[in-house]
């Protein structure tokens, strides 16, 4: 198998109402490429956030008396810890100046995914799509109108995991493709029966593409060719575990 990555480059500043779908197809023409089927585009949450509006002014953010207490307490700005309960549905866990919470998406990350990086110098936080899934299926459908082919499209963003140091990008939005890849009742190459071997292939794709897109080089979106996957009306939601099956809660 032979996969590869295309950093989609030129892209401008994202602002509200552009159109994610026409940018990355412009810009996967200037790289000398097109749309061909079997293609995944692999977009950052960050730039169809600002395409949603998805933009706070912390200037028009009025802190609760909580948010205050938790920001003096951790040196965290008490308008971000505002916003960050504002975006929980629970919060899991509050420590070391970090809120894990659970989000209004159903995602258990770090700070409900309110950020300030790459926006307006510090004083506008972005916020995480309303739903993301519903994103990437508006800008898959924007793809196959100005390309004419049919491409899956996620919508990743850089998560924390237990047990591991360090980051990495998943999937929080999927449209056209079945983002589990299931092993249950194969046999591997010694004929043993595999029970419990579910594969996180939309994760997998999107830890990829950020190989070549940072919050640095200002490449928010990435083409990825090669990848074997299973088309279908999948959705994010379908990563997240159950209540039940979560040891962490």
């Amino acid at each position: 198998m032979k996969v590869e990555l295309f950093a989609i480059e030129g892209l401008p500043d994202v602002v509200p109402g552009d159109d994610i779908a026409a940018l990355v197809a412009l810009g996967i023409r200037r790289l000398g490429e097109r749309l061909e089927p079997g293609d995944i585009v692999v977009i950052t949450q960050k730039i169809v956030s600002k395409a949603e509006g998805r933009l706070i002014p912390l200037a028009e953010v009025e802190p609760s008396a909580f948010a205050v207490q938790w920001g003096t307490a951790s040196g965290t700005d008490p308008r971000v810890v505002e916003l960050v309960l504002r975006e929980s549905r629970r919060i899991v866990r509050m420590d070391r100046g970090v809120i894990i919470v659970e989000t209004h998406q159903g995602l258990v990350c770090a700070n409900a995914g309110v950020d300030l990086s790459n926006v307006a110098g510090g004083e506008v936080a972005t916020l995480l799509p309303v739903d993301p899934d519903a994103s990437a299926r508006r800008i898959r459908a924007g793809l196959h109108a100005s390309a004419g082919v049919e491409v899956p499209v996620i919508i990743s963003d850089t998560f924390g995991r237990p047990w591991r140091e360090g980051l990495v990008n998943v999937a929080i939005g999927v449209a056209g493709l079945s983002p589990l890849r299931s092993y249950v009742g194969s046999r591997d190459p010694q004929g043993f029966p595999l029970q419990a071997t579910i594969e996180a292939l939309a994760d997998e794709v999107g830890a990829a593409a950020g190989l070549v897109s940072s919050k640095l080089n200002r490449t928010p979106a990435v083409l990825v060719r090669g990848i074997l996957y299973e088309a279908g009306d999948g959705s994010a939601r379908d990563l997240m575990r159950a209540p039940e099956r979560d040891m962490f809660r």
